[in-house]
């Protein structure tokens, strides 16, 4: 008797949301279909509202332009940016499910070394159930892992680890160089496949790249502001960076994990370098300066939420930073704008209960 198979439910089917920044038609989605299908994907249109951007039938999505921005925050639109791929935070914002997973659009299906399909997106959902050890390193990467434990030596008092609060995935391919790094090996491709999970020790900072990221909102959703970047102001490229910081140093203070590793998309294209270049090169020379200000950057003790943290950060940023140039004050205030429409959109209380700013965007 033939017995009829089942299709496992996909993990968190209704508790994440899949967020897209995009200039274009998303037909990159024809090949994440059998593992983006199930779920609900938030599309933020970055450039001309007037613009149609067309998705490919049976997903289930909501597409928000600069309009919609502008019509769903009001005055506060002014912290998210405008043609970087930054403006993709406006879709943590506005989702409300406990996590997220974001993707940029040259982003393909990679291969693991037999040759499968990778499911990035369920990689990072058992990274983020999973706990991390940022408080004590395991030198066998993930513990919790199948076929892996805690090595000898490793205290018994610490094994059930910390809250996984951010997935950081790596790609093959194209690798996330900056546009010197570019330019000096335009032919180096990534080719080495790592099977392998890890915690960022706390204490540590990284360089966060937003092309494919996951992250438990609940946990750490409001310090996930990818900055003021791109048009209008002197610098792009960081915003991705400028996040990761932040919520490293939240997430060590309020005793949260990073993992990164696995999962691995494949990075189709590069960016021009000399395009590049012109976005970073400001960045490039501030960063000597604002990692060393991170590194030190403390929070107090009565800060125990995340928008606490987030905006005694914004005070210390424009404190410490603005003597390198003012954009820094212009920054920490969009950080605190930020805050303020994060909070107006996801009232305390209300659970995940839409509010009703939101009416939907438009079409």
């Amino acid at each position: 008797m033939a017995v009829a198979s089942v299709t496992p439910t996909p993990l968190l089917k209704d508790e994440l949301d899949i967020v897209i920044p995009t200039i274009r038609n998303l037909d990159f989605l024809e090949m994440w279909r059998p593992f983006f299908q199930p779920y609900h994907l938030i599309i933020v249109q970055d450039g001309d509202p007037s613009k149609t951007i067309n998705v490919p039938e049976g997903f289930d999505y909501e597409l928000y332009n600069r309009n919609d921005i502008n019509r769903i925050l009001g005055p506060k639109a002014s912290c998210i940016s405008f043609k970087d791929s930054a403006c993709r935070c406006f879709g943590y914002m506005v989702s409300k499910k406990k996590y997220i997973y974001t993707i940029d659009d040259d982003c393909f299906v990679a291969k693991d070394p037999s040759g499968k399909d990778i499911n990035a997106l369920e990689q990072h959902i058992k990274n983020l159930l999973c706990p991390s050890t940022p408080h004590f390193f395991n030198t066998l990467y993930d513990p919790y892992r199948e076929g892996a434990d805690f090595v000898r030596g490793y205290p018994f008092s610490m094994r059930e680890g910390a809250a996984t609060a951010v997935s950081h995935g790596l790609w093959l391919n194209i690798p996330d160089y900056d546009a010197p790094t570019q330019l000096v090996k335009p032919r180096e491709r990534n080719t080495r496949y790592v099977d392998a999970v890890m915690t960022i020790p706390k204490g540590t900072l990284f360089p966060m790249c937003g092309m494919n990221l996951a992250f438990d909102r609940e946990l750490i959703g409001p310090a996930m502001y990818f900055g003021l970047m791109g048009d209008g102001q002197p610098i792009g490229r960081y915003d991705d960076m400028w996040a990761g910081w932040c919520i490293k140093v939240i997430c060590d203070h309020l005793g949260l994990g990073v993992k990164t590793g696995l999962p691995y998309i494949w990075h189709s294209k590069a960016s021009n370098p000399f395009v590049n270049l012109k976005k970073e090169y400001k960045g490039i020379y501030w960063q000597e300066e604002i990692i060393p200000f991170f590194q030190s950057a403390t929070l107090p003790k009565d800060c125990t939420s995340v928008q606490q943290c987030y905006l005694e950060l914004s005070k210390q940023v424009k404190e410490k930073l603005s003597t390198i140039d003012p954009y820094f004050t212009k920054l920490a205030d969009a950080m605190v704008t930020w805050i303020e429409a994060w909070d107006e959109l996801n009232p305390t209380g209300e659970g995940l209960a839409k509010p009703s700013i939101l009416n939907g965007p438009g079409k």
